[in-house]
């Protein structure tokens, strides 16, 4: 993992919890992804509810028994490195939707 300062960005994919790639979670599968292709970091948001193109809201109501729960994976690095990454995510099929922003890394620490 590198360590980041100053200009990068953040790629955000929204997608579903029940989603697969080869019998493997969707998310978790972008995460092996870019940790082998040295990215420095990446972390994956469970949502309690939402919706999507589908406009069906999927929730964690007790009452409900929704699957397919939102999920974000968040990945930051510098531009360049995050833009190099993208075609990996285009080979997944089922994607969500794929947002990059601007943002400046201010502090990073080891949480290992």
């Amino acid at each position: 993992m590198s360590r980041l300062a100053g200009a990068a960005v953040r790629l955000t994919v929204l997608l579903g919890d029940d989603e697969v790639w080869h019998h493997r979670p969707l998310y978790s599968e972008i995460v092996h992804r870019a940790h082998a292709a040295g990215l420095a970091g990446a972390s994956v948001f469970h949502g309690v509810e939402g919706f999507g193109a589908s406009s069906a809201v999927h929730t964690a109501r007790l009452l409900s028994f929704s699957a397919d729960l939102p999920v974000a994976v968040v990945i930051v690095d510098t531009e360049p490195r995050v833009r190099e990454f993208l075609p990996q995510l285009q080979e997944l099929t089922g994607l969500g939707l794929v947002t990059l922003e601007q943002l400046e890394v201010v502090g990073t620490r080891s949480a290992d």
